[in-house]
């Protein structure tokens, strides 16, 4: 493997990830290049101010239902704006993704993407990697008869602090899901071990040093993810 960080023995990390039963993907910052709200804010005319709440939400500054609600609020997508963003460009896969996601699948490992994403942004990604739409959460914008936007259903796991913990929580009570790992770059993320069993922190498109210093497992790119199941 590449130089390794973590605070787990390498080989200890590794051997976790090869045993595992399902892997939980962040989307933005890590199966993607980039942050979606982000780009999406940009179809609204509001890129720099929500910028600037995603680093707060992924900095682990505030609560992440305060920085959803602020962003969405200064936002207000229409449902015409989402298909508008969604059609202008395909996801941007970070290098590696569909090859690990493609090797898990093929150990039947099952996968996962798990985000504080939009439902209607995140399922063109899981199109592109072959995973089912039984198997994401994310979270829902709510718009009115005309298309305009009216809110976002805060009853979904992924709406909240702590959100991501609730769904390995909830997956680890269903039949062959007793040893789940997380991957992600943001604080979000890092929440959910325990009740994950492996957590590794993912720095190939933004290096957060919190998430850096209290991984399992910190990795830089897919590449050194696949190599320790060849090692």
């Amino acid at each position: 493997m590449a130089d390794y960080t973590g605070l787990l023995a390498k080989e200890v990390a590794a051997d976790k990830l090869r045993n595992i039963n399902a892997v939980c993907f962040d989307v933005d910052s890590t199966v993607c290049q980039d942050e979606a709200i982000d780009r999406l804010a940009a179809h609204c005319g509001v890129g720099e101010a929500v910028a600037e709440w995603t680093k707060k939400a992924m900095g682990g500054g505030v609560t992440y239902q305060e920085s959803l609600a602020a962003r969405l609020d200064i936002m207000k997508p229409s449902l015409a704006t989402v298909q508008k963003c969604i059609e202008s460009e395909a996801p941007l896969l970070t290098p590696g993704v569909a090859e690990f996601v493609a090797l898990l699948q093929s150990k039947n490992i099952k996968v996962y993407l798990v985000t504080g994403g939009f439902q209607r942004l995140v399922l063109p990604v899981a199109k592109a990697l072959n995973i089912p739409e039984t198997n994401i959460f994310s979270n829902y914008l709510i718009f009115d008869d005309k298309g305009d936007y009216c809110g976002f259903d805060k009853e979904r796991f992924t709406s909240r602090t702590g959100g991501k913990a609730e769904v390995v929580a909830s997956l680890k009570k269903t039949p062959g899901h007793e040893s789940v790992a997380v991957i992600g770059d943001g604080a979000t993320d890092m929440e959910a071990r325990p009740p994950a069993d492996l957590f590794i922190g993912f720095g190939g498109n933004a290096v957060r040093e919190k998430v850096k210093n209290g991984a399992d497992w910190f990795a830089m790119s897919f590449a050194e993810l696949i190599a320790a199941f060849n090692d």
